[in-house]
């Protein structure tokens, strides 16, 4: 059985653990994200769990991979959790809208480690973090997914997820083609 848990110092040993064997929490900017929440955890594990649940967008700007910045939304992470760190989800929105920013790619973002996938963990995850998107006021959540990731597109299928269509992605994500779902809440 998995859980999504917020991220805690009594987890966090786990999740380290996950990055030092070269899991990246983040399907786009990989390794070097992963490099960055390395030293985040080094210099001050308080403020790097702190900076995982930002509800209120309080946040420095995001910097998308083609080096521009823009507007941090809400959001906030979970961890992926069976006993130990599984991986990782996220969820960002807009306040007052189920509407995302252009340069956003959707809503729920999540990352399974490589020793795990395949055992359903993305799947009950994504299905717990709806229960939260429910809770911010969302009454649909957008999705993307490159067009070769078979196994995000059952996930996002598996919970309700209807074909919006395919879209190119943003410059600053380097434009490829993808597809974007939506799930009705």
């Amino acid at each position: 059985m998995i859980e999504i848990v917020k991220p805690a110092l009594e987890h966090l040993p786990f999740y380290k653990a996950a990055l030092e064997r070269g899991w990246s929490p983040d399907n786009v900017r990989l390794l070097e994200a992963t490099r960055e929440q390395l030293e985040a955890i080094e210099q001050d594990p308080v403020a790097f769990l702190a900076g995982l649940d930002d509800p209120e967008a309080k946040g420095p700007p995001i910097t998308l991979p083609d080096g521009t910045t823009v507007p941090r939304l809400p959001g906030f992470r979970r961890w992926i959790w069976d006993g130990e760190a599984a991986g990782s989800i996220g969820l960002r929105w807009q306040k007052g809208t189920s509407a995302l920013p252009p340069h956003v790619l959707g809503h729920i973002g999540y990352a399974v480690v490589p020793w795990k996938e395949g055992r359903g963990y993305a799947t009950e995850a994504l299905r717990l973090m709806l229960e939260e998107a429910r809770a911010v006021g969302l009454d649909h959540v957008e999705i993307t997914t490159d067009l070769d990731n078979l196994a995000s597109q059952k996930v996002i299928l598996a919970n309700g997820g209807m074909l919006v269509g395919r879209f190119a992605k943003a410059a600053a994500y380097g434009g490829a083609e993808s597809l974007k779902y939506r799930i009705d809440l």
